[in-house]
């Protein structure tokens, strides 16, 4: 709304008058269709420039954590590019199974699509983890107002949908993280959350691959990720039913990654 001015008689009103006059014709011009503010100039694609949401929980470290918080032979379980009406249920079968815990990065518009699987995941004892709105592996080239978009959206549809639970972790798109979004998510009460096992059940493989590379890779460190979305994911269901109870026998407990 536009603030009003008093305007008093003689000289100093009428000029008063004049200056308020022109102020408003620059206005209107500038605001003219096919104007780009200067706020704009950093935007790539489709974002716009706005002010960032205030945090509504503590900050955390923004530093990229792998660590389990969990003492001891610990491995951390994560679940990526869901929740999924078809996988979704099944993974958390296998993890209730086994007695295991796990973080799933969720997608902000899948999981607003399905807010019965969020809290079907915050139910089982699991914890939330953002992975942006759109999954752009790209988003490390992006402006600071099209990251901000991509990670405050989708931590406020993930929180939206669990019904009061919190998104404790921000994992980036194919690991693309800049320094702009690690400390914004932290500022929102989110861990950069890394990893140090790539399980590639993505790719195309046999069940037996994705148990090798995961098998082999253990040593690199305690974090371990999965999928339950961007496609079929049988083999990821059958390989961590297999997985899960050799990493037990193995002496590997499960922990979720440091805040």
């Amino acid at each position: 709304m536009a603030r009003r001015f008093g305007i008093e008689g003689g000289i100093i009103g009428v000029t008063a008058a004049a200056v308020v006059s022109l102020a408003v014709a620059g206005a209107l011009a500038f605001a003219q269709p096919g104007a780009t503010p200067k706020a704009e100039a950093d935007t790539v694609g489709s974002a716009q420039q706005r002010p960032e949401r205030a945090p509504r929980i503590a900050p955390v470290d923004s530093s990229i954590v792998h660590a389990s918080d969990r003492p001891g032979r610990s491995l951390n379980i994560t679940i990526d590019d869901g929740p999924d009406p078809v996988w979704t249920p099944k993974v958390l079968e296998v993890l209730k199974k086994h007695n295991v815990k796990a973080v799933f990065c969720m997608i902000g518009p899948q999981a607003k699509a399905h807010p019965d699987l969020v809290k079907q995941v915050v139910a089982a004892g699991h914890k939330l983890c953002d992975h942006t709105t759109s999954h752009n592996t790209g988003m490390d080239h992006q402006s600071q107002s099209y990251q901000s978009q991509q990670i405050l959206d989708a931590q406020k549809m993930i929180e939206d949908a669990a019904g009061g639970a919190t998104v404790e972790y921000y994992r980036a798109p194919g690991g693309a993280f800049t320094p702009y979004s690690r400390q914004l998510a932290a500022d929102h009460g989110m861990r950069p959350l890394g990893w140090n096992v790539d399980s590639k059940d993505f790719e195309g493989g046999s069940v037996e691959m994705i148990e090798a590379i995961v098998r082999g890779e253990l040593s690199n460190g305690p974090t371990v990720l999965f999928h339950d979305g961007g496609g079929n994911r049988a083999r990821t269901v059958e390989s961590l039913d297999r997985l899960l109870p050799w990493m037990q026998q193995q002496g590997y407990g499960f922990g979720f990654p440091q805040r």
